[in-house]
């Protein structure tokens, strides 16, 4: 007997003993109304928990299989899983999207994770603190439309904790600040008002601050390895060494992933204005629209700083990020347009020996 995937359509009524499986893994009406009944029961809703060189991990209702590695899709992403053809499986379309700028000199775009609800950006009190770090996961947060949340760890080893949430506060007043012991049994309930049932969160941050502890507070278990910082610059050692969505108890999916130690972003203008609105909106009333606010006469920018108004190093890292967006922005952009011309010189190529062959 067929499975009633009508029941995971929008506006259907969940039966007041079997609630929908499918929502514990994240599945709402936003990815239900890309597809209809009919297509589910051929071609049933699979989440993507992790992401190896061999392939795509994914789960269903009834489905524990792995999908041909392809370079458009992450952890977190929905497919119609087609168990005919694999490789034929449709990607639906993501409501968020994290990603960033691919480590090292590759011109590469990295997807990070798909289907975000919030974003725990986590970071210790301690030397591991950074406010430059914090503000590229925040703009990557607003910029794929994900809830950030700063998450302040190892306050039980930290003698005062309030410069730490100040300096984290002054980020922006949409984002939350909450200083947590990660190993305290108060952790889960902390998080609790994040972290629903088909609500998705992710651990996001420096290797050592804390990201799995506190991921298996939220499973209410040790199953996921954690490890150390080095007493001697209070820097992490790697434990988690993939991403991975963990679905806990309370029926919301988890997040797990390895310290970043670069974090370039690219195509993320929007998460930046929104970061910086208040310099966005200084900077239109500069007299000319390409002021550089360096030597410029009648800059709103410089004029600000003079009276004290705004922050010098907060107005160098806005710069710093928007330059550095801008030119990976661009630099990715040329190399899929090189690539996409590379493949039509190939395809070109192959129809034409194709057509040289001898018959």
């Amino acid at each position: 007997m067929s499975r009633n995937y009508e029941t995971f359509l929008p506006g259907a009524s969940a039966s007041p003993t079997l609630k929908n499986p499918l929502e514990r893994l994240g599945w709402s009406g936003f990815f239900a109304q890309q597809t209809e009944a009919d297509a589910m029961a051929q071609t049933p809703p699979a989440r993507v928990t992790s992401v190896h060189r061999s392939g795509l991990q994914v789960i269903g209702a009834d489905i524990s299989a792995v999908l041909p590695p392809r370079k458009d899709a992450t952890v977190g992403d929905w497919f119609l899983y087609n168990a005919e053809t694999l490789a034929e499986s449709v990607l639906l379309e993501r409501k968020s999207l994290i990603k960033r700028r691919s480590p090292g000199k590759d011109r590469f775009e990295q997807l990070i994770a798909a289907n975000i609800d919030t974003a725990f950006i986590v970071t210790s009190c301690n030397a591991d603190f950074n406010i430059a770090r914090l503000e590229r996961y925040v703009a990557l947060a607003f910029d794929a439309d994900v809830t950030p949340v700063i998450l302040l760890t190892k306050t039980d080893l930290c003698e005062d904790v309030d410069p730490y949430v100040e300096q984290a506060q002054s980020i922006s007043d949409l984002v939350a600040v909450t200083p947590l012991n990660a190993k305290s049994d108060d952790t889960a309930k902390q998080l609790a008002t994040w972290c629903n049932k088909g609500q998705t969160v992710a651990f996001l941050g420096s290797s050592g601050v804390g990201k799995s502890t506190l991921t298996n507070a939220l499973a209410g278990s040790d199953a996921i390895e954690t490890g150390e910082i080095r007493a001697i610059d209070s820097k992490g050692r790697h434990t988690t060494t993939r991403r991975e969505l963990h679905f806990v108890a309370s029926g919301c999916a988890v997040l797990d992933t390895p310290g970043m130690r670069e974090l370039q972003l690219t195509d993320a203008a929007a998460g930046v204005g929104d970061l910086f609105a208040d310099l966005e909106t200084l900077q239109t009333q500069c007299k000319f629209r390409d002021c550089a606010h360096d030597s410029e006469p009648g800059c709103a920018i410089k004029t600000a700083l003079k009276n004290g108004d705004i922050d010098q190093a907060r107005v160098t890292r806005w710069r710093r990020l928007v330059a550095e967006d801008a030119f990976n922005t661009t630099s990715l952009s040329e190399r899929k347009h090189k690539e996409k011309n590379l493949s039509k010189i190939i395809k070109s190529l192959d129809m034409k020996n194709r057509n040289e062959r001898p018959k």
